[in-house]
């Protein structure tokens, strides 16, 4: 039976969505006219460029797709009437009354965070089940007096809601969690701007969409310093990043930077490839300190004199006046390119000085200038393009780049021995030397040299200015890391310093750590962040995404990944169990497993629409070893797929390594050959559990060797 209040509260619904045109229309008309206008002065233009940039702004705002304006309701429990309807963006009627609440406002917060024990002054929180702009149904949570009534136990706000969402089919694209979000989750949400805040959730807790909530809601809480400053987001790969890429532009936030951690230095493109041990040791905090001693090691004096011509006489660049000179440098602040000059500076005034004496006019010293009649001015006109000046200068102090800085520390031994003296073993220098390539076009940087380049070009600065690059080594207000157990102490650096004020929501699970720096604890990250301010921590403890069925046989994995972490609770069950292939062929043929993941795939797939979801999305998860065996099959079989950064989430099928899927959720999951999976990962067992984790409804394991341990006992457990 429908609702009592469904007429009325469509009625209002639809009203809205009026007014949100209207909205529109007003933004459009003032951008019609703001381009109408032609000619005037100076400040007329100016004034244009302003509403036109307003006016865009704001059409961006209010441009909400295909999701829900309105999406529930709180009634205050005050003895008036007051209710409010909360939606995603604030819309007032003719009158200026406010039609809806935007979510983020402070008004809006009961919705959120009111309980039985604590209704927060509600007589009733509504929740809206929507179908684009028509309400298909409505949720009511009472609260009594006493703090109970209905809903009161329930532990979530809106359960109904919140399950008819959950089980919505995927689309390759993450949805925003504005209409579900829950207590826990908006307590991050609405958490303090500065320091650091640490978000720990095991798999389905919803904290990358947490995350991404929070940096709305601070650009609308803190608006002002944040959007001059700007918020950036990053993510563990390119797929991760268009996976994420339309939840804050759906909730009204469109000038919100995403990147990788090479993204931050565009500079480079990472073509190369390390072997693990190496690719863990350029991760090592103590690379900082090698870079740091690389670039000083190129501030030297000089070993000989450098005889310069001035006019009929001559002039001398001595080894001790260069001694000086270097040294008084190196006590100067700033980055290495930005003292040059100073190094140019002191060396004029030192042979304005030498000239002045040879002349007999009492030169006052190199610090306070030439002698009098001495013009340093003139010296530096006359010698500044000597090929031994510069040739000196470039020996004392060059202008370097980091990519040239790094060529040649790698590229040369006795230049890291002697960076790495008392900070590196020899085995560990070695290790870090590779042939010079003939051209610096032509070195294959690798993705864990990008956080030593950013390194060096910090220590730097810019070789020269460039007016063409603006937002080069830019900073910001506030910034999200997802996965960030993943990252090494030289990537948290990275990130670190394109900080303003050392604000950072940092996400992620302990347990999901997969990489050579994955930790034991969030101390071992934070201790690389802005310290400005104390950090803080929360936990997100309810599984929303990962049905029962599957997270009882990830369990067994994880309790041998972290036995001293339990996995968060599930809140549903898919009725669904994983289901554990067989797709060897007896001789233990690589390819033979190829068709096997294409036959499973197909029944997925019938099972997901079968499920009342046309559409749905599978995930194969594979071992890199395996990548072409099982696209070969899924080719063969005629399946449309897509794999990679290029292809991934455009399909109904994606192939993908487990370090791809991080962050990603399918309607099914099929994880190829667990045993290689474990072999291939730096941190094999914890790849697993990741790999097992990634689905909203159904999981199934294709295997022609052993399962591993912990996963066998867990199919053990099911069938017992």
């Amino acid at each position: 039976m429908a609702h009592p209040d469904l007429a009325a509260e469509q009625e209002h619904v639809d009203l809205a969505y009026q007014r949100l045109e209207s909205m529109r229309s007003a933004a459009e008309a003032m951008l019609r006219d703001a381009f109408g206008e032609r000619g005037g002065t100076f400040q007329a233009l100016a004034e244009r460029d302003i509403r036109v940039r307003t006016s865009l702004s704001r059409l961006e705002q209010l441009q909400i797709g295909d999701e829900a304006l309105v999406f529930g309701r709180i009634d205050r429990a005050n003895g008036s009437d007051e209710s409010f309807h909360i939606g995603r963006l604030a819309v007032s009627d003719t009158d200026q009354e406010p039609l809806v609440v935007d979510w983020r406002a402070p008004v809006a917060e009961p919705f959120y965070r009111a309980t039985g024990a604590h209704p927060m002054g509600l007589r009733r929180r509504r929740h809206f089940l929507t179908h684009g702009r028509r309400i298909a149904d409505i949720e009511d949570e009472l609260f009594d007096a006493e703090g109970g009534g209905q809903g009161a136990n329930l532990g979530l706000s809106g359960p109904q809601v919140l399950l008819a969402a959950l089980v919505r089919s995927r689309t390759g694209r993450m949805r925003d969690i504005v209409a579900t979000v829950q207590r826990e989750q908006d307590e991050v949400i609405r958490g303090p701007l500065g320091g650091v805040t640490v978000v720990q959730g095991g798999p389905g807790t919803g904290k990358t969409a947490v995350a991404l909530h929070r940096a709305a809601y601070l650009l609308y809480t803190h608006r002002f310093p944040l959007e001059r400053q700007g918020v950036l987001v990053v993510g563990p790969n390119p797929i991760f990043l268009r996976y994420i890429e339309h939840v804050l532009p759906s909730l009204g936030e469109t000038g919100v930077e995403l990147s990788t951690v090479p993204g931050l230095y565009p500079e480079v493109t990472p073509t190369g490839h390390d072997e693990p041990a190496v690719a863990r040791l350029k991760g090592d905090p103590r690379m900082a300190r090698l870079i740091a001693r690389a670039v000083a090691d190129r501030q030297r004096p000089l070993r000989a004199p450098v005889v310069v011509p001035f006019g009929r006489a001559t002039l001398r660049i001595t080894p001790e006046m260069t001694f000086q000179i270097v040294a008084a440098a190196k006590r100067r602040p700033g980055t290495h390119n930005h003292r040059r000059r100073l190094v140019e500076a002191m060396l004029w005034r030192h042979l304005a000085a030498q000239w002045g004496e040879r002349q007999g006019r009492g030169a006052e010293g190199a610090e306070g200038g030439a002698g009098e009649g001495v013009d340093v001015e003139e010296v530096r006109r006359q010698v500044r393009r000597l090929p031994q000046v510069s040739e000196a200068l470039d020996r004392m102090w060059p202008v370097l780049r980091a990519p040239e800085l790094l060529h040649d520390l790698f590229g040369a031994l006795p230049l890291l021995a002697l960076a790495g003296r008392r900070l590196l073993t020899d085995a560990e220098v070695a290790a870090l030397h590779r042939p010079r390539s003939r051209r610096l076009e032509e070195v294959a940087w690798s993705a864990a040299d990008i956080p030593l380049l950013d390194e060096a070009s910090h220590l730097l600065g810019p070789a020269r200015r460039r007016p063409d690059r603006p937002g080069e080594g830019h900073a910001y207000g506030h910034i999200v890391v997802d996965e960030a157990q993943d990252l090494s102490p030289m990537e948290l650096r990275v990130i670190a310093r394109r900080s303003i004020s050392g604000s950072l929501t940092v996400v992620g699970d302990i347990a999901q750590g997969t990489s050579a720096w994955a930790p034991r604890s969030w101390e071992e990250i934070v201790r690389y962040l802005p310290s400005r301010r104390p950090w803080r921590q929360s936990e997100l403890s309810v599984n929303y995404r990962t049905p029962a069925e599957v997270m009882a046989l990830a369990a067994h994995v994880l309790d041998v990944v972290e036995p001293q972490l339990r996995p968060p609770q599930t809140i549903r069950t898919s009725g669904e169990a994983p289901r554990v292939v067989y797709g060897g062929d007896g001789a233990g043929t690589p390819a033979a497993i190829g068709p096997a993941v294409a036959r499973t795939v197909v029944e997925e797939l019938e099972a997901v629409s079968e499920a009342g979801s046309p559409g749905g999305m599978v995930g194969v998860v594979v071992p890199p070893s395996l990548l072409e065996d099982v696209a070969a099959g899924l080719g063969g079989s005629g399946l449309p797929f897509g794999r990679g950064t290029a292809g991934a989430l455009d399909s109904v099928v994606s192939v993908l390594t487990v370090s791809e899927a991080k962050g990603l959720e399918f309607d099914s999951v099929v994880v190829v050959e667990p045993a290689a999976v474990v072999e291939e990962a730096e941190r094999g067992l914890r790849a697993l559990y990741v790999a097992l984790t990634r689905t909203t409804r159904r999981l199934a394991v294709v295997h022609a060797r052993p399962l591993p341990e912990p996963l066998a006992e867990g199919v053990a457990a099911r069938l017992s």
